[in-house]
């Protein structure tokens, strides 16, 4: 399973569900007496269930680093989630977001999700392929796909999983009762935060592109396709950084995201 960093889940799930929560509605929180949230990170989901619903939420995760965060806002125990250290139908509701596009077994995971629910179990899953970017600097768009393909063929989990995730629900024997789309909007605009700064100049410098060099080599993308790609995104980067210092530079990136409710 791929592992992720406090900070890097702060910032790409920073806001999420602050606009609207219709997509969580299927999920029935108002009902609800326990709910686990597997795979919680640093809880970002679990305060958003804890607010919606009047039962107990419980976090579990295997990195300890990240339960230590989650602890603050909600009980946690640590657990993998093909695994999960509960007896059956111990919650009416075991709920995930962006969980089953890390794992290299979904399908055993949400098996597990309906051994321990004795109601519903719900994915809240983006679909990575279809990410949208609008950017004030015109290439930024055009080198964001050509990075994501690239990526996407090298990783060997599925990160598009979202828009069929029913799909997976279905080998696990659960009948699907709904799936909700819900975007995740980002958005950079001035005045620009320290979060927003450090990103510009990781594109400026292709630290970014270097950090994730492994994973798109193993795809098609060659040593030299490699290398033009991040020779181009080091100049984008630099115009991004110029566009900032005139506080002209605006970026938005929409994730779509897919909420899959079953029971088994």
């Amino acid at each position: 399973m791929r592992r992720f960093s406090a900070d890097y889940l702060r910032r790409t799930r920073e806001g999420m569900w602050a606009d609207s929560r219709d997509a969580l509605v299927p999920l029935e929180l108002d009902d609800r007496e326990r709910i686990l949230d597997v795979g919680c990170g640093t809880g970002e989901l679990s305060r958003v269930l804890a607010a919606e619903s009047p039962g107990k939420v419980i976090g579990c995760d295997a990195d300890p680093g990240l339960l230590e965060v989650a602890r603050e806002h909600v009980p946690v125990v640590a657990g993998d989630a093909t695994r999960l250290p509960f007896p059956d139908d111990a919650v009416d509701l075991v709920v995930c977001q962006a969980l089953l596009i890390n794992l290299p077994d979904p399908v055993a995971a949400v098996s597990e999700f309906a051994r321990v629910s004795s109601d519903l179990v719900a994915a809240i899953e983006p679909d990575n392929a279809a990410v949208a970017i609008d950017s004030s600097v015109a290439s930024e768009a055009r080198l964001a796909r050509r990075a994501r393909r690239a990526y996407l063929e090298g990783i060997e989990t599925d990160v598009s999983l979202g828009a069929d995730a029913s799909e997976t629900f279905e080998a696990a024997d659960l009948e699907v009762l709904e799936t909700r789309r819900y975007d995740h909007t980002r958005t950079i605009e001035p005045p620009y935060d320290d979060p927003a700064l450090a990103a510009a100049r990781r594109k400026a410098t292709g630290s970014g592109l270097a950090d994730d060099r492994e994973t798109m080599l193993a795809g098609d993308l060659s040593p030299a396709g490699y290398d033009d790609l991040r020779s181009e995104w080091r100049a984008m980067g630099r115009d991004v950084v110029e566009q900032m210092r005139d506080g002209e530079y605006c970026r938005r990136e929409t994730v779509p995201f897919y909420v899959t409710v079953g029971r088994a």
